[in-house]
């Protein structure tokens, strides 16, 4: 069963109205994207770089007719697809899709024996690339930022020593491999936040969020409102200070600091509707335990311009397009 989390959140600020065209930027299984075209004669684009996804598209079409299309695309991309369009609001659900965890071979899980893939593109390096290739310093920087793992080093460490007996090709291969490293204790397994690391490394999905909110901005109409449901902190500390960025003006200068020009000329892009993310209910908790790490944050558009494009936001981190991977 998919659940789109946090969706009477969603809808809420959303407030579905006929006519709109509306931007699932992770269509996923279109879960957002159906309750959409439900609550309104909408207009709804999905974009996902998934190719899995097209079978659901091609159902919504059928059902929906021309109020839905879909271009295969990764959201970052969305001002490049989408230009000249008049979007009024852009959704964003980020990280791993629950069609995506729950399929073995994709190897996004370490509860489901599969080969040790992550590639939500299916193409490019691999996570088994990752753990076979790289230097026990960089799969530790990987597992340390990526994945907020203390015992880093000793994971990496582990994973240097097992892929001397031979090469490392499956999920519970590694899921094991971290187990013998780092223990067990308490109820998460020990492989979580370094294949959370991996996935985040593989698909650089910090970088794609970045890009995609710097893509919202370029294509929202005034108006129009920025929605993201984020699941963990590094996410979730990106679109904070993003959105803060775009919507606070920089403090004042003093008759010993004066303003600079380009400080006085800020005019907010967006319109925080909260300084504070908006959590699931506990009864979706309940019902969906996925969703108790979600967090939404959203902001209107204004008629400002947009502000020209760093990625000052992102951690010093390695990124996948930094190696050269053998063929």
């Amino acid at each position: 069963m998919h659940y789109p989390v946090m969706l009477p959140e969603v809808l809420a600020a959303l407030s579905p109205t006929g006519g709109q065209v509306y931007v699932d930027g992770t269509f996923g299984n279109g879960g957002y994207t159906e309750n959409f075209l439900k609550a309104a004669s909408c207009n709804v684009i999905g974009l996902d770089q998934d190719p899995n996804v097209l079978p659901r598209t091609e159902e919504l079409s059928n059902t929906y007719g021309t109020r839905f299309r879909f271009i295969q695309t990764p959201f970052s991309k969305m001002s490049e697809v989408l230009a000249g369009e008049e979007i009024d609001a852009i959704i964003l659900d980020i990280g791993v899709s629950s069609m995506q965890l729950d399929q073995a071979e994709r190897g996004f899980s370490f509860m489901r024996a599969g080969p040790l893939d992550m590639r939500m593109q299916q193409a490019g390096p691999s996570a088994a690339d990752a753990v076979n290739e790289l230097s026990i310093a960089d799969l530790t920087r990987i597992f340390k930022v990526y994945g907020e793992e203390r015992r880093a080093r000793r994971a990496a460490q582990f994973i240097e020593r097992a892929r001397e007996q031979g090469v490392i090709t499956t999920t519970d291969q590694l899921a094991g491999i971290i187990e013998s490293a780092l223990g067990r204790s308490g109820k998460n397994h020990p492989a979580t936040r370094v294949f959370q690391a991996l996935r985040i490394f593989i698909n650089d999905e910090l970088g794609e969020l970045y890009r995609g909110l710097c893509a919202a901005e370029e294509i929202l109409k005034p108006g129009g409102r920025l929605i993201v449901v984020s699941f963990h902190s590094l996410e979730d500390r990106i679109v904070k200070k993003f959105l803060r960025r775009r919507s606070e003006r920089p403090a004042g200068g003093s008759r010993y600091m004066p303003v600079e020009l380009e400080v006085a000329a800020f005019e907010p892009s967006f319109t925080l509707q909260s300084r504070s993310a908006v959590m699931p209910s506990d009864q979706e908790i309940k019902d969906n335990a996925r969703s108790r790490s979600a967090r939404m944050r959203w902001a209107v558009r204004s008629d400002a311009p947009g502000f020209d494009n760093d990625e000052s936001l992102l951690l010093n981190a390695p990124r996948v397009h930094d190696y050269k991977w053998a063929a």
